[in-house]
């Protein structure tokens, strides 16, 4: 896996988890004025072009079978999902007051764990999943589904087919006469963010990349246009306000030799747990807004403090997690323990 992406999957978790961290705060301290440092929800469009990209660079030029692709998509997005989904329908059942948008609801858990886009009964306003930053994850596997059912496809006419069978799945839910959750999902045109991923990948692997000289500029001009374009435009817009800047830093981020330059290894680490800490995040700032508000600590309760320790305990707290599910991590631990023994 190239160090870059590592960087950004990093980068863009800690990104969902700031703008999360944020919204919490007038709930440990109505006096804070939150709505000047809401910033961060671009951080998932950074995760659906690297997921694109990703997809195509670890099927191209080789033989996967559908089945394949689909089992190793599963095993690494189901199990902490699903864990997490009944952890917390669990949690909205025994203590409600704790997780602010979730109710217990079971066709809610259940369109959750199947990866359906649902109503959230804690908001009829927002189609979410229990652990509300799952929504992602309906839009990733949906993205999955289809690029497996293409692998079918010979790899030369898999791009054209990839963009004609997202375009037909978009207009249909557009043009559809009745608009449904389905419709409403399935029908918007982020989707295309994962595409442009595609894209970049079939650039990278044809070497067809910006001049280093371009790069590191063009780098630093798609991260402040990103945060430009979420400041002042909403998320009607995010496709191309928020995709754009998201498909430069990623192809700026991969046309850079980073193998010249120093490994940031703290960095590539979270990286590598970026799924575990966007999973658990949401856990972590529910347990440090209790604590804030059982203990009484003045200065935790100061807006950048308390978004602090949401950061750091996040980062924590995934890594933690993700030690704990990783199979090749337990794998490790058994070998230095036999080597020990």
């Amino acid at each position: 896996m190239l160090v870059q992406l590592q960087y950004l999957r990093a980068i863009a978790a800690l990104m969902v988890v700031y703008f999360h961290s944020v919204l919490q705060v007038p709930k440990v301290n109505s006096g804070f004025d939150w709505q000047f440092h809401l910033f961060g929800e671009t951080g998932v469009d950074i995760f659906f072009v690297l997921s694109g990209f990703v997809m195509w660079l670890t099927t191209a030029g080789r033989e996967v079978r559908p089945l394949d692709f689909y089992r190793r998509r599963i095993q690494r997005i189901v199990p902490l999902y699903w864990l997490a989904t009944l952890f917390s329908a669990a949690v909205a059942l025994i203590a409600p007051s704790i997780l602010k948008s979730t109710v217990f609801d079971i066709p809610h858990v259940v369109a959750s764990l199947l990866f359906l886009p649902w109503r959230n009964p804690a908001d009829p306003g927002l189609i979410a999943p229990v652990v509300v930053p799952g929504w992602t994850l309906n839009y990733e596997m949906f993205f999955y589904f289809v690029f497996g059912l293409l692998l079918l496809v010979r790899e030369k006419w898999r791009l054209y087919a990839l963009f004609g069978t997202m375009t037909a799945i978009i207009l249909t839910c557009r043009l559809f006469p009745v608009e449904t959750t389905a419709t409403t999902v399935y029908g918007d045109p982020i989707i295309y963010e994962f595409l442009a991923g595609v894209v970049l990948a079939k650039l990278y692997l044809e070497k067809v990349l910006l001049p280093q000289a371009v790069a590191w500029p063009a780098l630093v001009v798609g991260f402040a246009f990103l945060l430009i374009n979420e400041t002042l435009c909403d998320s009607s817009m995010r496709s191309y306000m928020w995709g754009i800047p998201a498909v430069v830093i990623l192809y700026s981020a991969v046309s850079i030799d980073f193998t010249k330059l120093p490994v940031i290894g703290w960095l590539s680490y979270l990286g590598d747990a970026s799924y575990s800490i966007y999973i658990t995040h949401a856990f972590t700032l529910a347990f440090l807004r209790v604590v804030c508000g059982v203990l009484k600590i003045d200065i935790m309760a100061h807006g950048p403090v308390f978004v602090s320790f949401c950061i750091v305990g996040s980062a924590i707290g995934g890594a933690i997690v993700h030690e704990l599910t990783t199979p090749s991590r337990w794998a490790k631990w058994k070998k230095k323990q036999a080597a020990v023994a």
